[in-house]
């Protein structure tokens, strides 16, 4: 299908259903949405976004999900059911995540706190280390484990999948997120 010019725009502040249910083990939490994403009202659904190709290769999920029209309720099913939330730190969507002021993203950590502490995921993987440093104040954090849990549950940072993060690909991304998803119980260890 795909969007004009016109259903981007007016996607602009709109915002994207959170993805989670019972059992949650673990929550993805991106940055916010983008327009695309906003469109579809689906995660990640812009077009050659690799987040749903690197959790089909770390072994996340067993089968391929194209959200790019949006999200069927089989792929949503299907997800809650191996224990995999979604959500953003910040829910209104923008064209570029440079638009978001850092109150904004602290407001968002205080907001995926409460939701952390409402659906108890053993483990957060915030997708984008500037956007987590913001959000809890945490300048010199790094990717990968944090120290301090949130609400209970481990907080793993791991790099956004979004083309503007060029230096990542799919499989790099797949070794970060199979790392958070191994520490959540849903893949095997090495």
């Amino acid at each position: 299908m795909g969007f004009s010019k016109q259903d981007l725009e007016a996607a602009r502040g709109k915002q994207v259903d959170d993805l989670a249910g019972p059992g949650l083990k673990l929550l993805f939490a991106g940055i916010n949405p983008g327009l695309w994403t906003a469109a579809a009202n689906a995660h990640f659904a812009r077009p050659g976004n690799r987040f749903y190709p690197a959790l089909l290769q770390a072994g996340i999920i067993d089968r391929p999900i194209d959200a790019s029209d949006g999200m069927s309720e089989a792929d949503r099913r299907y997800l809650i059911s191996r224990g995999i939330g979604i959500t953003n730190l910040v829910r209104r969507a923008t064209a570029r995540a440079d638009e978001l002021t850092d109150e904004e993203l602290r407001d968002g950590g205080e907001r995926i706190a409460r939701f952390v502490a409402a659906y108890r995921p053993k483990v957060v993987a915030f997708a984008g280390i500037t956007s987590y440093r913001k959000a809890f104040r945490r300048p010199r954090a790094v990717v990968g484990e944090q120290p301090d849990p949130l609400a209970g549950a481990a907080v793993w940072v791991v790099p956004n999948p979004s083309g503007l993060n060029a230096h990542e690909t799919v499989p790099s991304l797949a070794q970060a997120y199979a790392a958070a998803a191994r520490a959540a119980g849903l893949v095997p260890a090495r």
